[in-house]
């Protein structure tokens, strides 16, 4: 069976504080770093109501991490998974997802707080944040569980998904 193939086209540019993967907080709900997005003057339309939202997803491309790898070890563990049970940005498809505080919406550009991305990332889609919908209570959570109860977790990348790495 052929493996269907799709394209997307960003609808805006995420800017960020960070330039390189080290040292980018891992995760939006570790940060408070603010971040703003310039949505392109053809989408601008579709932010109508946007601002009556707290949270928003944030889904872009991870254009700056290294080549995909199926195995990986995350910045929060010290051995390696499968890249479906991380959040390491070495993905098949690299799409990054993020959940952050939506603070402004001004025309086409938009003031978040969570930036756990880097620089100059394009921008795919957004989507509300709506608990009903998205908020479940998980009743397993893998090999994290082992890692809550750890109090050097480090909430920062280092340089191991940088492509500019060998």
């Amino acid at each position: 069976m052929a493996e269907p193939i799709f394209a997307f086209h960003a609808i805006g540019i995420i800017h960020t504080p960070f330039q390189r993967p080290a040292g980018t907080p891992i995760q939006a709900k570790a940060t408070l770093e603010r971040g703003s997005i310039e949505i392109f003057p053809r989408y601008a339309e579709g932010l109508a109501d946007l601002d009556g939202f707290s949270h928003i997803y944030l889904l872009y491309v991870l254009d700056q991490m290294a080549s995909p790898a199926l195995k990986v070890t995350p910045f929060l563990d010290g051995k390696e998974h499968g890249v479906f049970a991380t959040r390491a940005p070495r993905r098949p498809n690299p799409i990054g997802l993020s959940i952050v505080r939506l603070l402004k919406v001004e025309g086409a550009h938009l003031e978040f707080e969570g930036a756990d991305m880097l620089d100059g990332t394009p921008l795919l889609d957004i989507k509300p944040y709506v608990p009903d919908f998205d908020h479940f209570q998980p009743t397993r959570i893998g090999w994290y569980e082992q890692r809550l109860a750890a109090p050097d977790a480090r909430m920062v990348a280092d340089d191991r998904f940088d492509k500019r790495q060998p």
